[in-house]
């Protein structure tokens, strides 16, 4: 069952800049392994990630097979009022996997 880590400051001044961390568990099967009897594995793989901060979106990336298993995103934004971060994961074979957190901004 996927699960996500979401790293989000607690608290942050107004206007400072934070770092986010995200780590989805995901297998990520990229299609190209075989079995033993010679089938292809089929593509599993986690294909966009979104972040949105109070409704807007601040972050996207768009993931492709070479991705490693359980993909970990880091990145940065500026924090302007308290609210709400909200992550989305979508991928192949009908994932879709959200998550949020929230920040009180001084």
């Amino acid at each position: 069952m996927p699960s996500a880590l979401i790293n989000v400051p607690a608290r942050a001044k107004r206007g400072e800049i934070i770092e986010i961390k995200t780590l989805m568990s995901h297998i990520m099967e990229t299609g190209y392994r075989h079995i033993a009897s010679g089938e292809v594995v089929p593509r599993d793989i986690i294909t966009s990630f979104t972040c949105r901060y109070n409704g807007a979106e601040i972050f996207r990336a768009d993931l492709y097979p070479a991705i490693s298993a359980n993909p970990f995103i880091t990145f940065f934004t500026t924090v302007t009022e308290s609210g709400k971060f909200e992550f989305e994961w979508i991928g192949d074979r009908g994932f879709s996997e959200t998550a949020s957190a929230s920040i009180l901004v001084e």
